[in-house]
């Protein structure tokens, strides 16, 4: 049964919820309280955004404002950027190599990576943008894109995890985890994980390698549901997207705890990116699409402004052995409270692990 682009599974009386890998039985909520559960993951993401895409719009209108910081060229420096061939990601990667730096773009579409590529070699006239495929819906892909750049035998200074769906219907990848947690969360913790090791070889105490990780302003929203990660039980498709969200800032704030404990020169920041204008709102529904297509371009950033924070988090010297912070237009903010939770980080931490197939220690 479907309501509002809200599944609920067919279940006999008294059953559990049972997943593929990685999903944990959680008993549903009583009949009477399902449409209240579906509306309001609905209604909490939406009216996040109203909020934000009235802060953008007061900024706009400010006079004057911060210009752009001038950032240093980076000399070759290696960075990956995951859904770097369009949208947010894009942008990101265009600016980077116009700092000179050596960006691989990792995605899961190699005629639009390579297209992207192309363009943006043109335009920076830098030869060293390059794509990898890695499809992070397939734990078996982000292994299989990790050995191809290991075989590159070059440094990497910058990690930067873009790529994200938003709002799909209910579907399974072919690990059998839920679409939203896989490739916006599950993917890029596997990732990261897997480049650990390249990444602090190539950092310095001097010029630490950096993660930077793009969450949205919707985790405030998010609620984790460790006893059913893949949204088993009642699919939301706000919901899904706000958990995957919220679980991005707990892995990059424990990740940070766990560098810092060892003395790793490797940081790792979030970053909002805002409100943007890119292909990630096909799934909304008409209503949205309409009032996105009247007011877009007065109330949302465009993609090259949404890239601006993520490329301060990869290379601003202001954030020079800085980690653990959540970024939001260049600056530091402060996230939701339950993201600061360390029992909560570790508990995510821990389970993904699990998932993944990797053993549970630290970096």
């Amino acid at each position: 049964m479907c309501v509002c682009g809200v599944s609920f599974p067919p279940r006999r009386a008294g059953e559990d919820t049972e997943a593929a890998p990685g999903r944990e039985p959680r008993r549903c909520p009583a009949a009477m309280s399902l449409l209240s559960l579906a509306l309001l993951p609905v209604l909490r993401v939406y009216w996040v955004a109203v909020g934000v895409v009235l802060h953008q719009l007061l900024r706009r209108l400010r006079p004057g404002g911060s210009g752009k910081p001038v950032l240093p060229l980076q000399n070759g420096n290696v960075a990956i950027v995951t859904g770097g061939a369009k949208g947010i990601g894009y942008h990101t990667v265009k600016h980077l190599a116009r700092l000179g730096m050596h960006v691989i773009i990792a995605g899961c579409n190699e005629k639009e990576g390579k297209e992207a590529v192309m363009k943006i070699k043109e335009e920076t006239l830098n030869a060293k943008v390059e794509f990898l495929y890695c499809d992070l819906a397939s734990m078996k892909s982000v292994h299989q894109f990790v050995q191809a750049f290991k075989e590159k035998n070059c440094l990497l200074h910058v990690l930067i995890n873009n790529a994200a769906v938003m709002l799909v219907p209910e579907r399974t990848t072919a690990d059998g985890f839920e679409e939203h947690f896989a490739i916006n969360y599950l993917g890029h913790f596997l990732l990261t994980n897997l480049l650990l090791e390249a990444l602090k070889q190539s950092g310095t105490h001097s010029h630490n390698a950096r993660i930077v990780t793009l969450s949205s302003a919707t985790h405030f929203v998010g609620e984790l549901h460790l006893d059913d990660l893949q949204s088993s039980c009642l699919y939301s498709p706000h919901g899904a997207y706000a958990q995957s969200k919220l679980a991005l800032v707990l892995f990059a704030y424990r990740l940070q705890h766990l560098l810092s404990e060892e003395g790793s020169p490797v940081t790792s920041n979030v970053v909002d990116p805002g409100v943007v204008n890119t292909d990630l709102y096909q799934n909304i529904c008409w209503a949205a699409k309409v009032v996105k297509w009247m007011t877009g371009w007065l109330l949302m950033k465009t993609p090259e402004e949404g890239a601006s924070t993520s490329i301060y988090a990869a290379v601003s010297p202001e954030l020079e052995g800085i980690g653990g912070c959540y970024l939001y237009n260049e600056q530091r903010t402060k996230s939701v409270d339950s993201s600061y939770d360390e029992e909560l980080q570790k508990r995510l931490w821990s389970k993904s692990c699990r998932l993944v197939g990797i053993p549970n220690v630290a970096p």
